[in-house]
């Protein structure tokens, strides 16, 4: 069952484009996939290394379904993502960059699921202290930000 929810592509995209405006010089590349590197340590201690790998194996099966690109990806051991810069010669900028919103989309998809949303959300503001207090509810970045 896909976890990429409308609501949590609004979240995972204002995710993703705050950390493209802090790393503006990886805009372009996809080592904008930075926003799962920030998220491992996290939720390696929460879930050990093994939970952590399982649950966004998980994430990848369900997102190549619908991004086809991203069957060329593959998770470490340690829960880090291969694959994406060699995938990036190939396809399109645009096509990546939807694989990398319905992949984290589906990663906050899960961790919804299992851990609820409250607990996630306190999660995400230990790696994005500045995360609007209104969560996951859809809206842009900017508005999110008036209403802290």
């Amino acid at each position: 069952m896909s976890r990429s929810t409308p609501k949590m592509r609004g979240f995972a995209e204002r995710l993703i484009t705050h950390e493209t405006r802090e790393h503006s010089a990886d805009a372009k590349s996809t080592s904008t996939f930075i926003v799962f590197e920030k998220m491992r340590p996290h939720l390696a201690t929460l879930m050990g290394n093994a939970g952590f790998h399982g649950l966004l194996l998980r994430s990848l099966s369900l997102a190549s379904a619908e991004s086809g690109w991203l069957r060329a990806v593959h998770v470490n051991a340690n829960g880090s993502l291969e694959g994406p810069d060699q995938a990036a010669s190939q396809f399109g900028h645009e096509e990546i960059a939807d694989g990398r919103l319905v992949l984290l989309s589906q990663l906050l998809g899960l961790l919804v699921a299992f851990i609820g949303e409250s607990l996630t959300l306190r999660l995400l503001r230990e790696v994005w202290p500045e995360l609007p207090a209104d969560g996951l509810r859809p809206g842009k970045e900017g508005e999110n930000e008036k209403t802290k």
